[in-house]
This record gives structure tokens, sequence and C-alpha cells, in this order.
């Protein structure tokens, strides 16, 4: 069953992940998003459960989810959980970190960099196997493939943005897998696809 977040949810959640970064970063209120967050509470004060300002019934679903960190419209960070393991605002709190300090393919962000990345977070829908590769929707659909200790992920977005279609959307995900481009090909490859709700803070400026 897909999630779906109504923008007050969104919005609330992006201010969650914002917040979060400011914090690990020491930052003062008066750094970019600050009077959009003026009235969420620091978040190194917040409990590790369901979250003061957070208590809809929705944010208590355990769901995949990704932080996704943009610099200039270039990708800054990404990191996130497959499947359900915390709360929403916990793993919007968790990756958030993860995406700005943990991601191995890029330094650390750092304070002068903090105005100039916008936030996206990618809500998972559960992961289903593919047993028709036609059933795959780019756009809509995120894949994860896997053979043996390989496994790799694209977001359902990677493909709108650079315009792949279903072949090419495979062979990146194998590439991202650490697979050869054609492994998809390979019954011994396992093929996954989820949707995920996908929303960021340039379309809630």
């Amino acid at each position: 069953m897909m999630i779906e977040l109504d923008e007050k949810q969104q919005a609330s959640l992006l201010l969650l992940a914002r917040q979060t970064i400011a914090e690990k970063l020491s930052l003062p209120t008066g750094c970019r998003s600050a009077e959009r967050a003026h009235d969420v509470q620091k978040t190194r004060s917040l409990p590790t459960d369901i979250l003061p300002g957070f208590d809809d019934s929705i944010y208590a679903e355990k769901c995949g989810a990704f932080v996704t960190l943009h610099q200039r419209g270039e990708l800054r960070g990404c990191i996130g959980y497959i499947e359900g393991v915390k709360t929403i605002p916990e793993t919007v709190m968790e990756m958030a970190l993860s995406a700005a300090f943990k991601d191995p393919r890029f330094p650390p962000l750092k304070k002068e960099e903090y105005d100039s990345i916008d936030l996206e977070i990618s809500i998972l829908s559960p992961i289903e196997e593919v047993t028709d590769l036609s059933g795959i929707v780019v756009g809509r659909d995120g894949l994860i493939v896997s053979r043996g200790y390989n496994r790799g992920l694209l977001l359902p977005q990677v493909a709108s943005e650079y315009g792949w279609d279903r072949e090419t959307f495979l062979r990146h995900t194998c590439r991202k897998a650490g697979l050869p481009p054609d492994a998809w090909k390979d019954p011994s490859t396992r093929i996954e696809k989820f949707s995920a709700q996908v929303f960021g803070e340039k379309e809630n400026e």
C-alpha cells in the first residue's frame, strides 16, 4: 500500500530534515528556511518515538524512505532505507544526517554549503518482484537489481531526470549494483520495483 502524505505533512518532513542538518552543523536559527521552521522544536530535544508535531497516525507507519540533497542542481548526497525500519519522522531525521554527512561519494556537508542545498524526500511503497519487464513504468517505478552480494537501487525520479527508457534504466541500475550493464538479462539476476511519493523544497517554495 502506497503512503500518501498531504502538502502540510510533506512540508513538515522537509522542515524536519533541514532542522536536523542545521542542528548537526550548530547553525543559528537565522539561516535559510529558519523563518519557515520557527515553530519546529530543535531536533536534538525530540524523543525517538513519535515526535512532537508529528502525531498524525500516518507518521507512525514504517516504510522505506530516502533523503536527497542537491546543490545548484547537482546531487550532493542521497541515502535511505529500502524497507520500513523506523517511523517516518525517525527515518527522515536519520537519512537527512546520513545524506549530508555520511554519503561516501561526497565529503561531509560544511556550514558554508548549507544555504546552497535543497532537500528532497522519497517515501517508498512496498517492494515487489518484477516477473514481466513490460510492467516497469519509467517515471513511476524505482528499480532494485541484485545478484549474489551485489545490490543496486535507483529511485524513480532518476530515470525521468535523465530521459532514460526502460532498458537504459535497467542497465544503469545494474551498474549501480556493480554488475555488468546487461546483467538484467541473466535469469539469476533478481529485479524488483517500487513506487515513491517524491517531494522537495523547490516545489514548496
